[in-house]
């Protein structure tokens, strides 16, 4: 599958199971029957990750995802994201690395941090 094939799958995944509250949906037509989760506080498996998302949605019942870029190499696929627990919090920068196999998203790595309400330099993390 093409790179950027690749990173329009993974970016209609993200938005459905987050911004439009269809993770079952989601989870059912992006990924792998295999699907390996390295972070550390989520299971493996589709049915792992859709429980994930709504015990997330429970606890933030107004989370946003806005991903602000996407980079696709070969089978992996980054984006670079604004996650918004509540609106109007400065939210996390989350970096997610997905690997694609035969047109499903089989792992995800990720790196979160909280967006500081001070910083070092006036860049911004996004």
């Amino acid at each position: 599958m093409p790179a950027a094939d690749n990173k329009a799958l993974v970016i209609a995944f993200y938005e459905q199971a987050f911004n439009d509250r269809q993770p079952e949906q989601a989870a059912a037509a992006h990924l792998g029957e295999s699907y390996i989760q390295h972070n550390p506080e989520a299971q493996d498996s589709p049915q792992a990750f859709v429980g994930y998302v709504h015990w997330l949605r429970g606890q933030f019942p107004d989370l946003r995802l806005d991903i602000k870029r996407a980079v696709a190499e070969g089978d992996v696929v980054v984006t670079h994201s604004n996650l918004h627990l509540k609106p109007g919090d400065r939210g996390m920068a989350v970096a997610d690395f997905w690997r694609i196999a035969d047109g499903k998203i089989v792992e995800h790595w990720d790196v979160i941090q909280e967006v500081p309400e001070k910083s070092a330099n006036d860049n911004t993390m996004f």
